[in-house]
């Protein structure tokens, strides 16, 4: 039996690079043919890996795809010595290499690491997926991304349909992988997966219906799920515990006097070298006299306090983050609803690995009776569900204040705050589309939420609603609608 199936997928590669060697040719004809669908193929696979990165693609064909990511250090693998001639001719800015990605020679000598891994539709061809993930383990680091496109199986007999009318290159035998075969061979493989996508609903122009329906109507739940193109990114796990990290708790706060010494005296030391910045925001009760009384009676903890220039808590967290010393960064709300002592939580998911973007949740666990008014409650369901389908990972409550993740993501996510611009006056929403657009692994930790101990909220629940209502929007926009 075994000598059988050796012959039968020696058989299916002999053909598969026979096919290869004889299309290479006439590759770009049928990618001009199909414009339309590779243009949209390309700007998503954009918006999934962004410019400048160290990219590496198994099964690069001609390299197009490669030179459109606009790489600093592209590398490029394809088993077809013609793909490759053209691939080099055509892109010589990138690294293309004739090998097989299949034989773990040639995957260890490549010259790693590489921030973005892609595998844009040769996943459908190889012999054993899971032996080919594992092998890529030495070319990641913490931060590297496994990208996988490839097509429905729903779409397997329109596919097969369209080669025979000659509207599609021919192919050979495929593998017709699910997003969920996809991740399940990901976590064989120890890697963990981020999120999936599925998209272009009508991968014809078809004088501009195409584009409107894959922009506004494909993205849609269960209506997605038809698209012929869908996406599974992952990153690698196993990865080695920061233990210690130093760690800066941000607290925004205005008009807080009576939460600043509690605050104090309940955040645990939970590392060698944590720093307590609280971001004054032009109270009228007193509370910056009252931080530097606190400053003053608590030598021996880390305690320093900034006056914020604009208002808002987003602009408190921005100047917080700015000037704040740890690796680590942790918002905790001055009225103290959520607890904190429980930050030490945060910390270890983090540390550990196990969350590169760690949310709080206070809708798991009971909360006190006056925590939260029932329409807010009901809401924040109804929004939690909105932006779990908008981000394609779990987030159930995205206003609960206390959010953790290293300095290095944040700079990233302040050198990319370009793509969506300065609109939100939360600050959360800056954090978690920031999050979301460079594919950071999200944890939630459910919190439990008490109601407020002095003052008064600062949250209109119309006032904010609306501006809920807006975040949506500008997300179905930038995340899913483009």
């Amino acid at each position: 039996m075994a000598t059988s199936n050796t012959r039968t997928s020696a058989t299916r590669r002999a053909v598969q690079f026979a096919l290869a060697n004889r299309l290479a040719s006439e590759r770009e004809r049928w990618i001009e043919r199909n414009a339309f669908f590779h243009s949209q193929d390309e700007e998503y696979l954009r918006f999934l890996v962004p410019e400048g990165q160290r990219v590496l693609e198994l099964g690069c064909e001609t390299g197009r795809m490669l030179a459109a990511l606009k790489p600093a250090y592209g590398v490029g693998v394809d088993w077809s010595a013609p793909m490759i001639d053209i691939a080099r001719q055509r892109h010589p800015a990138q690294e293309f290499i004739c090998g097989d990605i299949e034989d773990p020679d040639v995957i260890s000598a490549l010259n790693g690491p590489f921030d973005a891994i892609i595998l844009t539709h040769s996943i459908g061809l190889l012999m054993d997926c899971q032996a080919l993930f594992e092998k890529l383990h030495p070319l990641c680091t913490p931060a590297t991304r496994i990208v996988v496109a490839y097509y429905s199986k729903l779409w397997e007999p329109v596919l097969f349909l369209a080669e025979r009318l000659g509207l599609k290159m021919p192919s050979a035998q495929q593998n017709w992988l699910s997003t969920d075969d996809i991740a399940n061979l990901l976590a064989l493989s120890e890697f963990d997966v981020i999120k999936r996508e599925w998209r272009q609903l009508l991968p014809r122009r078809f004088f501009g219906l195409g584009e409107l329906v894959n922009r506004y109507i494909a993205p849609w739940p269960v209506i997605r799920r038809a698209c012929l193109r869908n996406y599974v990114v992952a990153r690698p796990l196993g990865l080695p515990e920061r233990a210690n990290w130093p760690a800066t708790v941000v607290v925004p706060c205005r008009n807080e006097r009576g939460n600043i010494a509690a605050a104090v005296a309940r955040i645990p030391n939970f590392c060698d070298e944590l720093e307590i910045l609280f971001i004054e925001g032009h109270s009228e009760d007193g509370t910056l006299e009252e931080i530097h009384r606190v400053i003053g009676a608590n030598p021996e903890r880390n305690i320093k306090v900034l006056v914020q220039d604009g208002k808002g808590k987003g602009d408190a967290v921005r100047k917080g983050f700015a000037h704040a010393q740890g690796q680590v960064l942790m918002i905790l709300d001055a009225d103290l609803t959520t607890p904190p002592e429980w930050l030490p939580k945060f910390y270890r998911a983090l540390t550990s690995g196990q969350g590169e973007f760690i949310n709080g949740t206070r809708l798991v666990y009971p909360m006190d009776v006056d925590a939260m008014r029932m329409l807010n409650y009901f809401a924040n369901r109804i929004f939690s569900w909105l932006f779990t389908w908008l981000l394609n990972q779990r987030f159930t409550d995205t206003l609960c204040g206390t959010k953790v993740l290293t300095r290095d993501h944040y700079q990233q996510i302040a050198a990319n705050r370009a793509y969506f611009g300065e609109f939100d006056p939360f600050g959360d929403f800056d954090l978690i589309f920031g999050a979301a657009k460079l594919n950071l692994k999200v944890v939630e930790i459910p919190v439990s939420y008490a109601s407020r101990a002095y003052g008064e909220t600062q949250i209109s629940r119309f006032r904010h609603g609306w501006l809920l209502l807006k975040m949506v929007v500008f997300a179905f926009r930038k995340m899913k609608a483009f």
